[in-house]
């Protein structure tokens, strides 16, 4: 029995014509002298399923003709056009049928389910990747299965749900299989990101992008890049769940991470920067004295004159664009966050809400994907403190070696005082404030204070036998470390007093030596 009429008319015919056909085959048992081999509900029963199968064979057929000339994949044609069918069935026929068929739709829905599936099988087996065909059939598929289980939920309700899923359907699992092709595109995509990351980098000068931007190209470079991709993610309709987020997410967090040491990769280490202390001559005995001589000239760690190239690079200027670059990166990261996780809950809130999985769980999760990029942070942030306590070092140790570190206090305090260095530091302080961003001035100043103070300690401890201290020379140094320290506060417009007296307070102890008798 394939019904074909829609409208209300239609309807109230079919109340009869099925009313006529269960009387007249309840007489017709009556006539024969024969027990009734099944009750109405089961004739129902055929009688759906025939129009059901007819009906859909009907629509599968049409779509095929029309496939040549459609632009869309045959399967999410079949799906939309599946869809309307069960309308049909759902809105105008079950109703009908109901009274003899209490969950009518219930089948309708399931057969449907069950026809569809078996065109759409062949296909899921051969969907390695994000193809134009798939792109099309699988958000089709997908909401056709969704809105095949909530006309079966407008039923039996959300828990005999459960139960129809497990005994009736064999799930499509297009987020699965979809969740599979989603993390191959991610996958090689964000190996593409991560050259093009490099890419930026490896390119970079380092020179800022105007006045008003002191950053350099590059991370303006790497957060379009990652943008773009995000775009392309979330422009993909089909169905996917939380775990493909979290991978693309994981793969921008370590693009980001990459990007950063990259950009501290010429900075070298401390122990490159600062010259080899001075040997010792504070022992009496001639032997003792070439024995020790002999030890510290084979310690000492020339630097390779590779290496002293990439050092001297690295100018002032440089420097801040670098730092100004990693506080870019950093301080565009919440907007990034709050992006991405914005999308997602708008894709979740357009899902149907009754997702199911075979076991009633229910899979739509709208997840919170705020610090997703922590690991970004956490490393970013050490760039930063890293390259500040470089700049500071390279400033006192390399930069000025020879007035501050070999030079000062030299043959005598009251000859080579410090306030010639504080000269030269105001000019390097200049220039720092000149590129550098307002939000990190402070820990690029506390860096270059930190490294004044140890340039100060190595002087008057490792000094090397040019510099001799008595008590008398006590009075002196304690004004240089307040010269020092007032300059770095600069009357309020520079470093919070407390920080530099914090920091100056480990010299003073050192002072308070050279006055013992």
């Amino acid at each position: 029995m394939i019904i074909i009429c829609t409208s209300q008319r239609g309807s109230s015919m079919m109340v009869d014509i099925v009313t006529v056909a269960m009387l007249t085959r309840r007489i017709l048992g009556e006539e024969n002298d024969k027990a009734m081999e099944s009750p109405d509900r089961d004739q129902i029963d055929r009688y759906i399923t025939s129009s059901v199968k007819s009906a859909f064979m009907k629509i599968a057929h049409s779509v095929e003709i029309k496939a040549d000339t459609s632009h869309e994949h045959v399967l999410a044609s079949l799906a939309e056009e599946t869809k309307k069918l069960l309308k049909i069935e759902a809105n105008i026929f079950s109703p009908v049928l109901s009274r003899w068929h209490p969950q009518a739709a219930v089948l309708s829905a399931s057969l449907l389910h069950k026809l569809y599936g078996n065109k759409l099988g062949p296909f899921l087996e051969h969907a390695e990747h994000l193809t134009e065909d798939v792109v099309s059939v699988f958000p089709a598929a997908d909401s056709l299965e969704q809105y095949i289980m909530s006309v079966m939920a407008s039923v039996v309700g959300d828990d005999g749900l459960d139960s129809l899923c497990r005994q009736k359907l064999v799930p499509y699992e297009i987020e699965s299989k979809s969740g599979m092709v989603v993390l191959r595109w991610v996958n090689g995509q964000l190996e593409r990101v991560e050259t093009w990351v490099k890419r930026a980098a490896e390119q970079e000068t380092w020179d800022p992008i105007s006045p008003q931007q002191r950053h350099g190209g590059s991370i303006v470079e790497v957060y379009r890049i990652i943008e773009e991709t995000a775009d392309q993610f979330f422009a993909f309709k089909v169905p996917m769940r939380i775990g493909e987020l979290n991978s693309f997410c994981r793969g921008i967090d370590k693009a980001f991470q990459i990007y950063t040491q990259l950009v501290t990769q010429p900075i070298v280490d401390k122990e490159d920067l600062v010259p080899p202390v001075p040997v010792l001559t504070r022992y009496k005995k001639e032997l003792g004295i070439k024995a020790f001589v002999k030890k510290e000239i084979q310690e000492v760690r020339p630097v390779d004159e590779r290496k002293s190239s990439e050092i001297v690079q690295l100018t002032m200027s440089k420097l801040c664009v670098r730092l100004n670059s990693l506080y870019y990166a950093i301080s565009q990261l919440g907007k990034l966050e709050d992006s991405i996780s914005e999308r997602w809950a708008k894709r979740q809130s357009d899902k149907i809400n009754i997702r199911r999985s075979m076991n009633g769980k229910s899979k739509s999760v709208v997840s919170n994907q705020k610090n997703q990029f922590d690991g970004s942070r956490k490393e970013i942030n050490a760039a930063i403190d890293r390259v500040c306590e470089f700049t500071g070092l390279k400033v006192i140790f390399w930069d000025l070696q020879q007035p501050f570190i070999d030079n000062m206090y030299k043959n005598s305090v009251s000859q080579a005082r410090l306030d010639t260095i504080v000269e030269v530091l105001d000019l390097v302080l200049a220039q720092l404030c000149d590129v550098i961003v307002e939000q990190l001035r402070d820990r690029v100043v506390t860096g270059l204070l930190q490294a004044s103070l140890d340039g100060l300690v190595r002087v008057i401890l490792d000094g090397g036998p040019t510099r001799v201290f008595s008590p008398n020379d006590a009075p002196l140094l304690e004004e240089d470390l307040e010269i020092l320290k007032e300059f770095f506060i600069s009357g309020g417009d520079g470093l919070p007093r407390g920080t530099v007296e914090n920091l100056v307070s480990r010299v003073r102890p050192v002072i308070n030596l050279i006055k013992q008798e």
